[in-house]
């Protein structure tokens, strides 16, 4: 059987009351807090912006990877171009804009 007795004043039972009054008023007023429309939505913008900057970071390293990676086909360690893979390439697009220059010239006339 549970003990019952309860050695507290009268006075000590109801400070107890009222700080658990004070105590539960306060979990309620964060819970309002929490569950009020302008919290959910700003902690959604908060997240939302939160990925896309994870994101941009993740594309921003992967762009520069390939930019390097590119870079280092054309240009040695030294910095000096590499002539040999730049000319033919030069040429591959001189080539593709001239033709599309040509196919541009022959719809108009």
């Amino acid at each position: 059987m549970a003990d019952t007795s309860d050695t507290r004043t009268p006075a000590q039972i109801e400070a107890d009351i009222r700080a658990r009054r004070a105590a539960l008023a306060e979990t309620l007023d964060e819970i309002g807090v929490r569950v009020h429309p302008k919290t959910i939505v700003g902690d959604a913008k908060a997240k939302v912006v939160s990925n896309i900057d994870h994101t941009l970071g993740r594309a921003y390293v992967g762009v520069n990877r390939a930019v390097s990676d590119v870079k280092g086909k054309f240009i040695h360690e030294d910095g000096a171009p590499r002539l040999e893979r730049i000319v033919p390439v030069a040429l591959v697009a001189v080539g593709l804009v001239g033709l599309l220059a040509l196919g541009t010239r022959r719809r108009r006339g």
